[in-house]
């Protein structure tokens, strides 16, 4: 399938993601050009929602790995079924087979369980595969990852080495708690994803959340811009803006006020102390917001 922006540009318009022409470049040439594409930026941003909109643009499969700190290949890669093992070597302990009879099968494919990264590799046809937050794991699974990444194969002592029928569609996102090695970076695309701007959220609270008032959206989409230039332990995220907006909706409000922002500012602040500072600064906020 040939690759063109037109295509790109149709198929964020379908997934309904509001985005800008940096985003909508980079996500072309990481399928143009069959890289990895590495996304960075502060968490909420929607760095994931790039490789669900990248698996629905290809009516294909979305895998994802979810990183943390001490993952490993078995988790990650692949490990043996151990039980069903046992019991095949059950079943046929009372045969007088030998070890290497044995062997050929219960280190066969119908005993392998496959965790994502082998599974992407496996796959019969095109996935998109998410790497989410690479900056969780390891510098040692980073390691391990590289050589994946370089030729999409992986060996297993038991069966041999195992090559992609089809490259994947990679996407690595991460949150910058730690800085990436620069082996990463060479392999990837780098693509930074930032909180959007008030007209760019306005857009996306009017795509997502149709019914909702365009005043009060224009209004809540500069209230959370403002929120998110205060020091909080955590910002609110983009699909936190949607629940709240989701929220005035059901509550029939049609106005930010302070009684409107008390019953439900817990959707945008997930921490007391963002809650309670947000609240002292309420009056200042909901003037911006007008």
């Amino acid at each position: 399938m040939k690759v063109t922006h037109e295509f790109v540009s149709e198929g964020l318009k379908r997934a309904r993601y509001v985005t800008n022409e940096r985003v909508k470049t980079a996500i072309f040439l990481a399928l143009a050009l069959d890289k990895p594409l590495l996304i960075e930026g502060p968490a909420g941003a929607g760095k994931t929602e790039v490789a669900k909109v990248l698996a629905e643009m290809l009516g294909t499969e979305l895998i994802r790995l979810q990183c943390y700190e001490g993952l490993d290949e078995a988790r990650a890669l692949y490990e043996w079924n151990y039980q069903k093992q046992l019991l095949r070597l059950q079943a046929d302990e009372h045969e007088g087979l030998k070890w290497e009879q044995l062997s050929e099968h219960i280190f066969s494919r119908d005993y392998l369980l496959e965790r994502p990264l082998l599974k992407a590799i496996s796959s019969p046809r095109r996935v998109a595969l998410l790497i989410d937050e690479i900056d969780k794991a390891d510098e040692e699974f980073e390691a391990f990852l590289l050589e994946l990444l370089s030729d999409f194969q992986v060996s297993i002592p038991e069966l041999g080495t195992i090559r992609a029928r089809e490259y994947p569609v990679v996407v690595l996102t991460s949150n910058r708690a730690r800085e990436l090695s620069e082996a990463l970076r060479r392999r990837c695309l780098h693509l930074f994803i930032d909180f959007p701007g008030i007209e760019q959220e306005r857009r996306i609270l009017e795509l997502k959340v149709p019914d909702l008032d365009a005043r009060l959206a224009a209004a809540a989409a500069r209230f959370v811009n403002g929120l998110r230039k205060i020091e909080l332990k955590k910002p609110p995220s983009i699909a936190e803006t949607l629940d709240w907006a989701r929220a005035l909706l059901s509550l029939g409000i049609k106005e930010l006020d302070a009684a409107a922002l008390r019953s439900t500012l817990s959707l945008l602040l997930k921490h007391e102390d963002d809650r309670a500072m947000v609240e002292s600064k309420a009056s200042a906020l909901m003037a911006r917001s007008r």
